[in-house]
């Protein structure tokens, strides 16, 4: 800010030192360069100082907040891949047959036994490490099994012992415990850099014996890939701690395990996510973060204010000083030339300003015609200078447009995925558990679900095909929770032919069924979706007769930084947020959603969109 100033006083002093030499020539009065510098160029540095602050602040504002929505969307990525371990982890704890046979005895020593155990225990872990997202699967058990010398998948429980978080997993009591990045040796693949998910297994005969451990590990590279993709600033650090602020990940691996400034620390238990400018030791530090569910970790991005979106600053700062340079030549060239029309006399300032408008026109293209008369000449050049000025202006409201096009593609981009991961993840368990007869028609489903939501490649399509989209889904949503709802499509005629952006209705129905329907005590219900237009616009309204929620808990879901879910939260605020985004940018800030709804009697969610037929087939 001292060097915009210092540039800013150079410029004004060189201006009005050309001003004092003008005045000088043309013999302006001293009394009236005096009232002038009081009146019009001390009020005009004084506002355009002001100027160059608000917008500087205005745009480190705009550069954190977008910053700070791709760390939201990175970590809900990394929270999602992260939930799926913890799954998968649970679906093994789960499994009857893993603790039967850890709890073989050491009477049970017969081979025939062993090979059993050793079999059905190797088709569990080699299920596990089907999984896309899993690197390796690690079992501890007592060393008193024929198999705990295996070292690969099974190892001696002693050999864990002098593990820095031994103690931590059996704390847990069957919980699981997040391990940060490490380097691990293992026997069939050599060396890695894992994440790992611990847990304890109990003796399900005597409760209080620790029967085995079980470590799922997941590939450092997961973790790095996600947060690669994060456009920031060259020098920002994006990395992450745990609650307690030590580093369990971050790209210079010799930082990994040492705790993080205290200042960044105590601002991060205020809150799950925010953005705080604090000073660390000498410099002063812009500092973004957002949780990790389930783990608990945090995601924080770290850089000083000359990191964040140097491109951007540059370019606006350009912009700023061609403003400064407009303004210092209204406020202190013109005027002047104006007083010396007055003293030296009409015709020969006319002149001059006629020659310097022919000027700016021969650069800016724009061709004089020949007139009669200088002040016609003059009026003439002023009207082609109105011209150029309301040029320009429709230019900057075309760039606004276009603006305003890009956040909506982005926003409609920022869709999560996890419904694709969970149908994939359903027809693999279908496959696995029941020979693969379903697996057909869940194909046929999904295949007509990608149709219609990828759509060619358009952001905007028909209503028929919007609702078809929504019907696909709720399809394959019953194909994985039998018997769980059914679901009714009330439309009025005629309104197929209408025009919308895509993905609307689906993440509302998604929400409907998964913290609407799934929540509630019999975890059956009805969703209806039902289209009417009314007084030009189209209204679309799903019903759901599931769990419901409190007044303020719908209202913040639609908000533009929602606060973190609560435990018993029935709805995904993101999504619905993401949405009504989406359609205000489509439409206008009069469309959009609302949402009634009552504990215990369901959930009314509305949208409002302007009724606008097919300029072309859709």
């Amino acid at each position: 800010m001292r060097r915009a100033a210092a540039r800013l006083w150079h410029l004004l002093s060189s201006a009005f030192g050309s001003a004092v030499s003008l005045a000088r020539r043309i013999r302006i009065p001293r009394q009236w360069l005096l009232a002038y510098l009081l009146l019009i160029v001390v009020p005009a540095g004084i506002f355009l100082y002001g100027y160059y602050e608000r917008s500087a602040s205005i745009l480190k504002s705009e550069v954190i907040r977008t910053m700070q929505q791709a760390l939201k969307q990175a970590g809900s990525n990394l929270s999602y891949r992260l939930e799926h371990i913890y799954d998968i982890s649970n679906a093994a704890f789960m499994n009857p047959n893993l603790h039967s046979y850890l709890s073989v005895g050491a009477d049970d020593q017969s081979m025939e036994i062993q090979l059993q155990v050793i079999k059905d225990l190797r088709f569990l872990v080699d299920t596990v490490q089907s999984n896309s997202d899993v690197f390796h699967v690690r079992l501890y058990v007592d060393q008193s099994k024929l198999y705990a010398g295996e070292k690969i998948n099974f190892f001696s429980l002693d050999s864990l012992k002098n593990k820095a978080w031994y103690s931590p997993v059996i704390g847990a009591n069957g919980g699981i415990v997040p391990i940060g990045a490490y380097e691990e040796s293992f026997l069939d693949i050599g060396k890695a850099r894992v994440f790992s998910f611990a847990r304890m297994l109990r003796d399900p005969d005597r409760y209080d014996k620790v029967s085995g451990v079980l470590m799922i590990d997941v590939q450092e590279k997961m973790v790095a890939d996600i947060l690669s993709a994060l456009q920031f600033a060259p020098g920002t650090q994006v990395y992450l701690t745990d609650a307690d602020g030590t580093i369990v990940y971050h790209p210079d691996r010799a930082i990994i395990g040492t705790k993080i400034a205290p200042a960044i620390l105590k601002d991060m238990k205020l809150s799950s996510e925010g953005s705080s400018t604090l000073k660390i030791g000498t410099e002063v530090n812009d500092v973004m973060y957002t949780t990790l569910q389930p783990t608990g970790w945090r995601l924080v991005a770290q850089g000083t204010e000359s990191q964040l979106s140097r491109r951007a600053l540059e370019l606006t700062q350009r912009s700023e000083w061609t403003s400064l340079m407009e303004y210092v030549a209204l406020f202190l060239i013109l005027p002047f030339v104006l007083l010396a029309i007055i003293v030296r006399g009409m015709n020969r300032r006319v002149m001059q300003v006629i020659t310097v408008i022919r000027k700016e026109g021969s650069e800016g293209l724009i061709e004089l015609p020949p007139v009669n008369g200088d002040f016609h000449m003059l009026e003439r050049s002023v009207d082609h200078l109105i011209l150029r000025v309301r040029t320009l202006v429709e230019e900057k409201y075309r760039a606004e447009i276009h603006e305003r096009e890009a956040q909506l593609q982005a926003l409609q981009a920022q869709i999560n995925p996890h419904f694709l991961y969970n149908t994939l993840d359903t027809i693999n368990w279908i496959a696995i558990g029941k020979g693969a007869t379903d697996i057909s028609q869940m194909i046929d489903s999904l295949a007509k679900y990608f149709r219609l939501s990828l759509s060619k490649g358009r952001s905007i399509v028909s209503v028929e095909d919007e609702l078809s989209l929504a019907a696909v889904y709720l399809k394959i949503q019953q194909s994985r929770f039998l018997d769980a709802f059914a679901f009714v499509l009330d439309t009025e005629p005629g309104l197929g032919a209408y025009q919308m952006p895509k993905l609307i209705l689906q993440p509302i129905v998604e929400n409907a069924l998964l913290h609407g329907i799934l929540k509630s005590k019999d975890k059956r219900g009805t969703i209806t979706i039902s289209v009417r237009e009314e007084e030009g616009d189209l209204i679309f309204k799903v019903s759901d007769d599931g769990i419901g929620m409190e007044e303020e808990q719908a209202r913040q879901l639609l908000m533009e930084e929602p606060h973190e879910a609560k435990p018993d939260s029935t709805g995904s605020s993101y999504g619905l947020y993401n949405v009504n985004e989406r359609i205000k940018l489509y439409a206008g800030n009069h469309y959009g959603i609302s949402i009634a709804s009552k504990p215990g009697a369901g959930t009314t969610v509305t949208v409002r969109l302007k009724a606008e037929p097919a300029k072309r087939p859709l």
